[in-house]
């Protein structure tokens, strides 16, 4: 296992795709991959003390800039086709891959700010340390997923950088570019599962309020 892991290592310092590729299809991906998750996730964390307008606006930040420029690209290029009788032969590739960016990064902001299914009206009724429990079952689940993600989307990343995967309607503009925003993605989200979990510990000590309702974009 140690063997697999160095020679992984290898692999991404030599910065060849091929062999990188070939590295992660073995086992020691997953050991290495939730290394990465957690250590990840710490890293932005530690980001995010340091830069606190990051911490604050980096998800929506994105959110916001990828959905204005597909907004963009397409009013331009239903404009163009309908119009002047021109299209970009990319128009209507790019804006799934940016629609992904979008959606993985939205998935950290609904971390960070709970509004995915917690079943708070159910858990409200609970002793606080069930309450804790539940809340550190989801921390779990979170991290566990991202792992998943992690390593299952990078050896896809790879994959489509070692065989040179050229975005349809382009001549240079690879795939694995904006592949590589779904690993990303859920290191965000296992940032941001660390981060609510030490609130949560800190409030479960301090005797504050567990559960707490929210909504989406109630930031």
């Amino acid at each position: 296992m140690f063997g697999d892991i160095c020679e992984i290592l290898s692999a991404v310092l030599s910065n060849d795709a091929w062999m990188i590729s070939e590295a992660l299809t073995s086992n020691a991906v997953w050991v290495l991959g939730g290394a990465v998750t957690l250590l990840g996730g710490v890293l932005f964390l530690v980001i995010y003390h340091y830069v606190p307008w990051l911490e604050r606006n980096l998800e929506a930040s994105v959110m916001v800039s990828t959905y204005l420029l597909i907004g963009v690209i397409i009013f331009v290029e239903v404009f163009r086709r309908f119009v002047l009788n021109v299209q970009s032969s990319w128009s209507t590739t790019l804006p799934p891959f940016l629609f992904l960016i979008m959606t993985w990064v939205g998935c950290a902001y609904n971390v960070k700010t709970r509004s995915h299914l917690t079943f708070s009206e159910f858990r409200l009724n609970m002793p606080r340390k069930l309450q804790f429990l539940c809340l550190s079952l989801d921390a779990v689940l979170w991290i566990g997923f991202s792992w998943i993600i992690v390593v299952t989307s990078t050896q896809t990343v790879a994959n489509s950088a070692a065989n040179f995967q050229v975005m349809m309607g382009t001549d240079n503009l690879l795939q694995w570019w904006f592949l590589a925003s779904v690993p990303l993605s859920f290191i965000l989200i296992s940032a941001r599962t660390i981060e609510n979990w030490l609130l949560d510990l800190k409030n479960f000590r301090a005797g504050n309020d567990l559960i707490v309702t929210s909504a989406i974009g109630a930031d």
